[in-house]
């Protein structure tokens, strides 16, 4: 079976998209393990399907590179909105469904900009140890639930977040007890300045550290603007070297809304694969 694709890359983070409205993919977990296997495949952090919506434009589903069904993927939804667009499909305002929630997009010149669900469930420092050290972390589900650690710069290092072994730590919480049964993502942040956050994500179902993380940039914003009061709208900068924009209201009560996830969108490559 020829089935044809586009990969994409949103804030680096890179994702194999595939239309599947006719329902010729059956198995989706076993495809993502073999296309986005980085040796043996297209390579990419996830696989995005495109799906019928009897609520938008059209639904997307999510499988992350180990073939686990992923939450809602922020970069991802943005790539598959820039797609929709490119192939005249969806206009350049237009919604999605994904895990029954529906996602407003807007492409403007190669940007992307997502409204996000709500964040919910902050819980704040809260005590992980990993090993002889102990991190402070703050917990919130942005669509996905995330972790994020707060780092403080040390002396002399022009970036502290630079020389962390963001896998093995990272792989440590992802696994703590206090995030079983399903795990979390792990964000390590540091503050630039009054405006700009610097971020690197080690996320489940990769199994390893992401160039970019759309909803652990809005975790990081959020977070960022409840310990340090940084206010709206945040940089955000990805590993990979881009710059994520959020942008979000808060209420009188202290509730989050009316997020918005901003960044960059490109096409890689599109082709034809012979599934088996």
């Amino acid at each position: 079976m020829k089935i044809q694709f586009v990969k994409m890359s949103g804030a680096s983070n890179d994702f194999v998209i595939i239309d599947n409205r006719r329902r010729r993919i059956k198995n989706g977990p076993a495809l993502a393990r073999k296309l986005c296997d980085r040796r043996n495949g297209i390579g990419a952090d996830g696989l995005l399907l495109i799906e019928r919506s009897r609520r938008a434009n059209y639904a997307m589903k999510y499988y992350n590179a180990d073939g686990s069904y992923g939450g809602m993927c922020g970069n991802g939804g943005r790539c598959i909105a820039y797609y929709a667009w490119s192939r005249g499909e969806a206009k350049a305002s237009h919604n999605f469904e994904a895990l029954r929630h529906v996602y407003e997009a807007k492409i403007r010149d190669g940007s992307v900009s997502l409204k996000m669900k709500d964040p919910f469930g902050l819980r704040t420092n809260l005590v992980l140890r990993v090993g002889k050290k102990r991190f402070t972390g703050h917990y919130i589900d942005t669509g996905s639930p995330h972790v994020v650690l707060p780092l403080i710069r040390e002396p002399q290092k022009s970036s502290s977040i630079d020389h962390l072994d963001v896998r093995r730590i990272g792989q440590k919480i992802r696994h703590h007890p206090l995030f079983k049964p399903a795990g979390t993502n792990v964000n390590f942040l540091e503050r630039v300045n009054t405006k700009t956050l610097k971020i690197r994500t080690y996320e489940r179902g990769v199994e390893g550290e992401t160039l970019a993380c759309g909803t652990g940039a809005v975790a990081c914003a959020v977070v960022g603007h409840t310990i340090w009061g940084m206010g709206p709208p945040i940089r955000v900068k990805t590993r990979g070297g881009k710059t994520l924009m959020i942008s979000f209201r808060k209420s009188n009560a202290g509730r989050i809304s009316d997020v918005l996830l901003i960044g960059p969108v490109k096409q890689i490559l599109r082709g034809v694969i012979d599934v088996k």
